[in-house]
């Protein structure tokens, strides 16, 4: 029987999802066995370089305190620690103030008005002494370990640009916090380790990465005009033909929102960021010597492919419900496909969860809230992909991109 249009959005919608985890499984294995099976103590370095840890700060008085002084624990014997308050209107740069008091490794930038984060960590890059730099968020409590895992992937790699790190949810007190609890171990760990496997690795993660400041001044450090700016300095630095890597030892601890609105105020500027880079680097991707790039620029043409097919899938099944009162036609959800499209999902956070296990203890006791992510976090990825690629079609290229205090949960579990 011939097949309708709507059937190959049925089936897109359908197998892509199924396709991709595979994918992602049989990469993140791979990396594990070939990377992962080593020691779990940091390694020995042969030298210990100074590391400059850049923080910009917007609005942070209620973290910026928390985040510095774990900082002032990490094990690295050579850092030093500047953080830019980028135009604060709260107690920010008072507790900055304080604290540079106190600690003698901090230095503190100051920006009368909100300039953005690029523009906070351009600045304290060009103010820095360290020729590595690892950024994090304000937000954010780094692992004590962490620096001597990021310095030895420089130290080993003299092409290695940039480290980025394996996040942690912090705050875990509602659904959508234990969702994402799983969902930064089973959907974005994997990921970045395929991506490892197969090409290069679509961004670093802008909570925690580190970067050789060679490598920033070559391609211009980070550009205020774009949504996300760690996922354009990312591609610039990979079709500049420096290395990525992932280094899932480099814990940091962050919170995420736990309210729909600051969920979809997140996902929509990832997917307009995502958008943005995938438009400005459209042409440079058909140059042979960017080839390792085509495996990620390929994904997410095919994401955005599904987003634009499941939100047509559904107005196709609203529509035929309004017409005669019948879905009948559309029934394969609760069917067989659905069945294996779950089982298998359930296979990829279970195979997370053996690989994550060796970083962070109890994760299985979010095993049953990850059977929530499909019913939920897709619909929101397909409708923020959509309009986020939309909103990348028409902004401006020339528009500075200014930054606003995220949802930062509502309970926030020790670490």
């Amino acid at each position: 029987m011939e097949l309708r249009f709507v059937d190959y959005l049925i089936n897109y919608s359908y197998y892509y999802p199924l396709y991709m985890a595979f994918i992602w499984m049989i990469g993140a294995v791979y990396y594990y066995f070939h990377w992962e099976t080593g020691e779990l103590e940091p390694p020995k370095l042969p030298e210990h370089p100074l590391v400059s840890i850049l923080v910009p700060c917007h609005n942070e008085e209620k973290h910026i305190a928390t985040t510095i002084e774990y900082l002032t624990k990490n094990r690295y014997p050579n850092i030093e620690i500047i953080a830019v308050d980028d135009g604060s209107t709260d107690r920010t740069w008072e507790i900055l103030e304080n604290l540079a008091r106190k600690i003698p490794n901090l230095r503190i930038i100051h920006f009368e008005q909100n300039q953005g984060k690029a523009m906070a960590l351009n600045a304290a890059a060009l103010a820095s002494k360290g020729e590595f730099l690892v950024t994090i968020d304000a937000d954010a409590i780094l692992d004590e370990d962490a620096i001597f895992w990021i310095i030895h992937h420089f130290l080993n790699g003299p092409r290695v640009g940039g480290v980025t790190g394996n996040p942690r949810v912090r705050n875990r007190s509602s659904l959508l916090g234990k969702i994402q609890v799983g969902e930064f171990s089973a959907i974005i760990g994997l990921i970045k380790r395929a991506q490892r496997i197969y090409g290069r690795i679509f961004t670093v993660s802008g909570v925690i990465a580190a970067f050789r400041k060679t490598a920033l001044h070559r391609v211009g450090y980070w550009h205020t005009n774009m949504v996300t700016e760690d996922i354009d300095v990312s591609w610039r630095l990979e079709l500049d033909h420096w290395q990525i890597r992932f280094e899932p030892h480099a814990l940091c601890w962050m919170l995420v929102p736990e309210t729909l609105g600051g969920l979809w105020r997140q996902r929509l500027r990832w997917a307009q960021g995502g958008s943005e880079v995938i438009l400005k680097y459209f042409k440079d991707i058909f140059h042979w010597k960017s080839r390792r790039m085509w495996g990620i620029y390929a994904e997410y043409i095919l994401s955005l492919i599904w987003s634009y097919s499941v939100i047509l899938v559904g107005i196709i099944i609203v529509v035929s419900f309004l017409r005669d009162g019948s879905m009948d036609e559309f029934a394969f959800t609760p069917s067989i496909y659905g069945t294996v499209l779950g089982t298998t999902f359930l296979l990829q956070f279970f195979i997370s969860l053996m690989i994550d296990s060796r970083y962070e203890k109890g994760l299985s006791k979010f095993y049953y809230w990850i059977i929530w992510y499909p019913f939920f976090f897709w619909i929101v990825s397909a409708l923020s992909t959509s309009v986020g690629f939309v909103r990348a079609l028409m902004k401006k290229k020339t528009t500075q991109a200014r930054w606003h205090s995220p949802d930062r949960g509502i309970g926030t579990d020790d670490v």
